[in-house]
């Protein structure tokens, strides 16, 4: 059975959190080849639109086999695509995800995504069961940092992230 089906929009006072459409593929390409965007994170910018797209079918396919959940972040009053949220990396009897987020630049500081990664934990906690929801960071990402720790996140310290020495783990339980 697929806790994701049908797809859970979620609604805080200024987003909408909702499925990722093709549609949303060229701010998609946008956000995810921005050097601003990419600078904590080991992964290689999208190259073209081609890319978005095919990201955004990978995804909703995982998202259709129950595997992981992504939401598009949108600001309520007009639409506007402004970041993506997720939970993954199920643990095998679904009691821990890992979530991940990042933002268009134009939206950093605005306290969006402190709005959004609450209404994720509270989906996690409340509908999926979870007891504890993991968050992999870049240890200089000082804005990713202080949102984990806003939001209740703990340092599991000695916890290593392997083949990324540069991330710190951080978790969260019910």
């Amino acid at each position: 059975m697929n806790p994701f089906n049908p797809f859970p929009i979620l609604t805080t006072e200024r987003l909408i959190l909702r499925k990722i459409s093709p549609d949303d593929d060229q701010a998609i390409y946008l956000q995810r080849s921005s050097p601003i965007v990419n600078k904590y994170i080991a992964r290689t910018p999208v190259a073209d639109i081609t890319e978005a797209q095919a990201w955004i079918a990978r995804i909703n396919n995982n998202v259709d086999l129950g595997l992981s959940i992504n939401w598009a972040i949108t600001l309520k009053d007009s639409g506007t695509f402004i970041g993506l949220i997720c939970l993954w990396n199920f643990s095998e009897d679904c009691t821990i995800a890992e979530t991940g987020y990042e933002l268009s630049p134009a939206y950093h500081g605005k306290g969006y995504m402190n709005e959004a990664l609450q209404c994720v934990l509270d989906y996690g906690f409340s509908k999926l069961n979870l007891k504890t929801i993991t968050a992999y960071t870049h240890r200089e990402n000082n804005r990713s940092l202080a949102l984990l720790k806003k939001n209740g996140f703990t340092w599991n310290e000695g916890e290593i992230d392997e083949g990324f020495p540069h991330n710190v783990i951080y978790s969260i339980s019910k």
